[in-house]
C-alpha cells in the first residue's frame, strides 16, 4: 500500500491523477478551509468557551482542513480544552506532499511539520495522531468511507464534506454515504462543502439538513452550508454508560501503568483526580519492572490482537517523546523478534518499504543483533525499551493529579451524590464523583465479576560490563533481553527473563525461576548467555519479581462495573487486566475511557473497542 502519488501542476496546485481532480480550488487551500470550511461552520465562534468541539471530515486530502482548524484553535483565547478531528481516507499521500502542500502558508508550516512527523504507519484502519499534549486529537480513518463510517460512533459538532468532486468520486457522495454521514450529526450540527450539486442538497436535506447556498470562492459562484434541523424526531440510543457532561472529581486505585495513564487522560480533561495506593509509592507493583520490551504483536492475518497492540504503541509512543528522555528513560531502538521455524509469515504486501512497521529481520539486521543469518526472526521498527517508572512519574505530574500513597481501599460506599473509599480501619481516604479501580491483580476485589488471573513473572537483571558484547537492540520472543539500559548513576544494565505463574501471588524470588530464565536465555540469544556466564555463575544476577494482571482472553478489560446496587451512582469503573503489555496498552486504555465518559470520538473502531469492554465477558 503505497503512499498515493499527487501530480503537482506548473501552478503549484496538486491533482489527483486517480480521480482527474485538484485537491483544492485554484483560489489557495488556506482561503478554502476558512472560508467554505471553518466560515461555513461559524468557526471560531460556534465552540468559544466549550470544553470540546468535534470535527467529522470526509476526504483529509493533504490535510489542509485539520491544519486550518488547528491553527485557528490555537490563535483563539477562548478556544475549547479539547479539538477533536476525525477524517476518512482511502488514499493517503506521502508526508512530502503533506508537507509541500503546507509550504505555500507560513502559518501552517510548524503544524505541518509536526503532522508529517506522525505520518507512519498508516495501514487500513483507525490511527490516532495527538498534539498540543493531547489536547488536539487527529482520528485518521483509513478505508473506504462507508465501512469507515460504520466503524466510527460520536455526535459532530461540525461536519466538512471535502472529498473530489461528485463526478469523479461518486461514492464519497452517494446518498448511502450522506445518509450515514447524517448519523453523527445532533440537533444544530453544521455543515460545510465546496459544492452545490443538487444531488447532493437532496440527499442532505432527505436526511434533516437544512441547507443555504453561500458565496463560493472563485472560480466556484456558490457553496453550501446547513444545520441538522429534521422535522421529525431523531431516534438515537441514550448516552453510553458512564456518560459525563463536565469533568469533576475521580478517584483511581492502583499507581502503575494502568492507573497514571487514567489519571493523565482525565487530566487533560480538567478532572481532578486523586490517585491512590497501598505502596508507599508508585509504580510498586508489576509495573515497577526495571525496564520492560514495547513490541506489536504480528499474526499472518492481522488478528484482532496484533491490530489492538499497533494502535497502542502509536498512543504510548506520543507519550514517551512528549514526557521522557530518549536514550534515558526510553530507546526508540526497535526491536528484533525470534520466531518459531517457518514463523515470519506477515499479512499479504507487508514489506520492509511500508507502510507497516514489521517485516521479516534482513541478514544485516541479524548479524547487527549477534544471530545467526538463518534465524527466524521480525524486525519491529516501531518499537523500543522502556523504563515503566518513568513513564508512570511524568503521567502522575499532571495538572490536577495528587497521588497518595500508603492507602489501601478496603471498600467503597455512595451517599451524597459521590463515592466515598475507607480504608481497612473505615478512614475515610478520597471522596469522589467517579472511581477507576486499576489495581492489577487486586482490581478482583472490587470487581468479582471480572475472569482476573494474576500471573507472576520473575527476571533477572544485573550491571553490564562495557565490553560484554551484548546486542544494541532488545531480543524478544520465547523470553527476552535488553541491554544498555543507562542507569542514574552512570552504569548501564542488562535485563532477561521473564517466567509465568499463573494464579501465584508470590514476591520472593524462585532460584528455580532464575534458573529457567537462564534456559530462556541460552534458547533466545546464545552469545549473550555465553557473555553472561561468568556475572551468572558467580551470583551476580538480581532477581525482580511481579504479578500481572491477566483476563480470561487476554486482553484489557475497560468499562462499567456492578454498582453494588447502588444504583443511582454512576458505576466505578475498570482498566485492568493488561497482562504482559502495559506498555502497548496503558495510554489507549484511558483514552478509550476517556473517550466514552466525554463522548468523544473512539481512538480504535467500534468492534475493537467492544473486544476491550468489561460486558464482553458476560457473552
Amino acid at each position: 500500500m503505497a503512499a498515493e502519488p499527487v501530480a503537482w501542476r506548473a501552478d503549484g496546485v496538486p491533482h489527483s491523477e486517480r480521480f482527474g481532480d485538484i485537491y483544492h480550488t485554484e483560489t489557495g487551500a488556506l482561503a478554502q478551509s476558512r472560508h467554505v470550511f471553518l466560515g461555513g461552520c461559524g468557526l471560531p465562534a460556534a465552540w468559544s468557551g466549550l470544553p470540546q468541539w468535534r470535527i467529522l471530515e470526509t476526504g483529509f486530502g493533504l490535510g489542509l482542513n485539520f491544519l486550518t482548524s488547528w491553527q485557528a484553535w490555537r490563535a483563539d483565547a477562548n478556544r475549547p480544552r479539547m479539538l477533536h478531528f476525525v477524517s476518512i481516507e482511502a488514499h493517503p499521500v506521502g508526508p512530502e506532499d503533506l508537507l509541500r502542500a503546507a509550504g505555500a502558508y507560513p502559518e501552517l508550516m510548524p503544524l505541518a511539520e509536526q503532522l508529517a512527523a506522525q505520518w507512519h504507519g498508516l495501514l487500513p484502519g483507525f490511527h490516532r495522531l495527538a498534539f498540543d499534549a493531547g489536547r488536539v486529537l487527529l482520528t485518521l480513518c483509513i478505508g473506504d468511507v462507508q465501512a469507515m463510517l460504520r466503524a466510527q460512533r460520536f455526535e459532530a459538532d461540525s461536519i466538512f464534506l471535502d472529498g473530489f468532486s461528485p463526478q469523479q468520486n461518486p461514492a464519497m457522495w452517494s446518498p448511502d454515504t450522506l445518509k450515514a454521514v447524517s448519523r453523527f450529526a445532533r440537533q444544530g450540527t453544521g455543515l460545510a462543502t465546496w459544492t452545490y450539486a443538487r444531488a447532493v442538497r437532496d440527499a442532505l436535506s432527505q436526511n434533516g439538513f437544512q441547507l443555504e447556498r453561500r458565496p463560493g470562492l472563485p472560480p466556484k459562484r456558490d457553496c453550501l452550508g446547513g444545520v441538522f434541523a429534521p422535522a421529525w424526531t431523531v431516534r438515537r440510543r441514550g448516552p453510553a454508560p458512564g456518560h459525563v457532561e463536565s469533568p469533576g472529581r475521580c478517584a483511581v486505585i492502583g499507581a502503575g501503568l494502568a492507573g497514571a495513564a487514567v489519571a493523565a487522560s482525565l487530566s487533560r480533561r480538567g478532572w481532578q483526580v486523586t490517585v491512590l495506593d497501598a505502596a508507599g509509592h508508585p509504580a510498586a507493583g508489576a509495573s515497577g519492572l526495571p525496564a520492560g520490551v514495547m513490541a506489536p504483536h504480528v499474526s499472518p492475518d492481522d488478528a484482532l490482537l496484533s491490530r489492538l497492540t499497533r494502535a497502542g504503541i502509536r498512543a504510548t509512543w506520543h507519550e514517551l517523546e512528549r514526557l521522557l528522555e530518549e536514550g534515558r528513560d526510553w530507546r526508540a531502538s526497535g526491536v528484533l523478534e525470534r520466531r518459531p521455524e517457518g514463523g515470519t509469515r506477515v499479512p499479504a504486501g507487508w514489506s520492509d518499504s511500508g507502510p507497516n512497521e514489521s517485516w521479516p529481520a534482513s541478514a544485516a539486521q541479524l548479524a547487527q543483533a549477534r544471530l545467526p543469518a538463518d534465524a527466524p526472526a521480525l524486525w519491529h521498527a516501531r518499537a523500543s525499551w522502556v523504563r515503566p517508572h518513568r513513564l508512570i512519574t511524568a503521567w502522575l505530574r499532571g495538572p490536577g493529579i495528587e497521588f497518595r500513597g500508603n492507602a489501601r481501599v478496603a471498600r467503597m460506599a455512595h451517599g451524597g451524590g459521590a463515592w466515598q473509599l475507607f480504608d481497612a480501619a473505615d478512614q475515610l481516604l478520597a471522596e469522589a464523583e467517579r472511581v477507576v479501580v486499576a489495581a492489577g491483580f487486586e482490581s478482583g476485589r472490587f470487581a468479582p465479576g471480572l475472569p482476573l488471573q494474576p500471573v507472576r513473572g520473575q527476571v533477572m537483571w544485573g550491571a553490564m560490563a562495557a565490553d560484554e558484547g551484548l546486542p544494541a537492540t532488545p531480543i524478544n520472543g520465547d523470553g527476552h533481553l535488553i541491554a544498555h539500559v543507562p542507569t542514574d548513576n552512570g552504569a548501564q544494565l542488562w535485563l532477561a527473563g521473564a517466567t509465568f505463574d499463573r494464579d501465584s501471588t508470590k514476591l520472593e524470588a524462585s532460584s528455580a525461576d532464575a534458573a529457567a530464565n537462564r534456559e530462556r536465555l541460552e534458547r533466545l540469544h546464545p552469545a549473550a548467555a555465553a557473555a553472561l556466564a561468568a556475572s551468572l555463575d558467580r551470583g551476580e544476577a538480581r532477581a525482580w519479581v511481579g504479578v500481572r494482571c491477566a483476563s480470561g482472553d487476554r486482553r484489557p478489560l475497560i468499562g462499567p462495573l456492578d454498582a453494588d446496587g447502588a444504583s443511582d451512582a454512576p458505576a466505578p469503573w475498570a482498566c485492568t487486566a493488561l497482562g504482559s503489555r502495559g506498555l502497548s496498552f496503558a495510554a489507549l486504555c484511558a483514552e478509550l475511557l476517556a473517550a466514552q465518559w466525554h463522548g468523544e470520538p473512539l481512538p480504535l473502531p467500534a468492534n475493537l473497542a467492544k473486544a476491550l469492554a468489561t460486558d464482553r465477558t458476560q457473552a
